[in-house]
This record gives structure tokens, sequence and C-alpha cells, in this order.
């Protein structure tokens, strides 16, 4: 029994090797997901407007290292973008507090 403590092995900063890929099939799934309930949370959006959105929110997560976080960081910042932008279009009402 040893009175000195183990050595321990700094670990510096994640390569970019470590970080997993953007593009996981986990994250197309959680994109495609993503779209469906912003799409049905927003009808009065365009299609593309809502994929462009959350393509452009979740892009901007791509270096995050815990991944576990980003779909619903994602989705609550495409909701406000998608919010303040039916807020701006005339007669454009949207109310998505019922929306998940």
């Amino acid at each position: 029994m040893s009175l000195h403590p183990a050595t321990v092995e700094r670990v510096g900063p994640a390569e970019p090797s470590d970080l997993p890929s953007p593009g996981s099939q986990d994250d197309l799934v959680s994109i495609r997901n993503m779209v469906v309930r912003l799409r049905a949370a927003y009808p009065s959006v365009d299609a593309v407007t809502v994929e462009a959105t959350v393509r452009a929110t979740y892009d901007a997560f791509h270096q995050a290292r815990v991944r576990a976080y980003v779909p619903v960081l994602a989705e609550r910042r495409s909701r406000r973008v998608l919010r303040a932008a039916c807020r701006t279009a005339p007669g454009q009402a949207i109310d998505d507090r019922a929306a998940p």
C-alpha cells in the first residue's frame, strides 16, 4: 500500500475526430422529427422555411461536445425564430402554447 497518490494522466481538449459527426443518423432523425413537429405547430409558415430554420439552428450546435441536449436547444431556438417570423407577418397569429 503506497502513501503516494496514483499518477493521473492529464487529457487535453477533444480532437475534432473525437466529436460526433454533425450528420450522424441520430441527428438526421432528430431534425426530421423536429421539422414535422414545427410544421404542425406553425402551419402558416412555408415548409421550406421551417426546414431551413431547423437546419440552421441545429448547425449552430455542430461543435457541441455534449450532444444529448442539442435537439432540445435547437428546437427551442427554432420555435423562437418561427414565432418571431409569424409576428412580423401581417395577419398571422399562431398560438404554439399547446405544442409539445
